[in-house]
């Protein structure tokens, strides 16, 4: 079992091959050039990779911040960052010689008043700018993500009960 933490946000992993900070420079050692998701986890079968956003991390934060960071995520402007984060962690585990399962990239948005509308508008821009489903009408042969999905704490919770979130005090 693996605890990974963000922040104040809490994560228990089971079954996990290997869980790892890949934001960690000792971990991902290209941040100068490359962008890197918080967390990759390995299973059997697949990887998980992982962006956690807490904009309401700290009690104190003014609600105007996190209504500032909602408008700029319902924009679309969060969403470029994320790809690029997504896919620069892609291309540094395939050339570091894993990357050699099904990978599926999660964002974990923690503001509490999401709806789930909003949830899914973010992942439907993610699954297009991605791409999940390569160019045109076809598949690639290797997709360079098998699914994206994005969930405030709440949805986290319900979709993944082996793996639940904790805010810590």
């Amino acid at each position: 079992m693996a605890v990974l933490t963000e922040g104040n946000l809490e994560i228990t992993i089971r079954n996990e091959i290997n869980a790892r900070r890949f934001d960690d420079p000792t971990q991902h050692r290209l941040s100068h050039c490359m962008a890197a998701v918080d967390f990759v986890i390995e299973f059997d079968d697949y990887y998980l990779f992982i962006e956690v956003k807490d904009p309401q991390q700290n009690p104190d934060t003014p609600v105007s911040e996190a209504i500032r960071y909602h408008e700029q995520l319902s924009s679309g402007l969060i969403d470029e960052e994320l790809k690029t984060k997504y896919r620069d962690s892609f291309l540094y585990e395939w050339a570091d010689g894993r990357a050699d399962k099904p990978v599926y990239f999660y964002v974990i948005i923690a503001l509490n008043f999401l709806s789930d509308a909003g949830l899914l508008n973010r992942q439907r821009a993610l699954e297009r700018i991605l791409p999940l489903f390569g160019p045109g009408s076809s598949d690639w042969t290797r997709p360079i993500v098998s699914g994206c999905g994005v969930f405030n704490i709440s949805t986290w919770n319900r979709t993944f009960p082996d793996y639940p979130i904790t805010r810590l005090p």
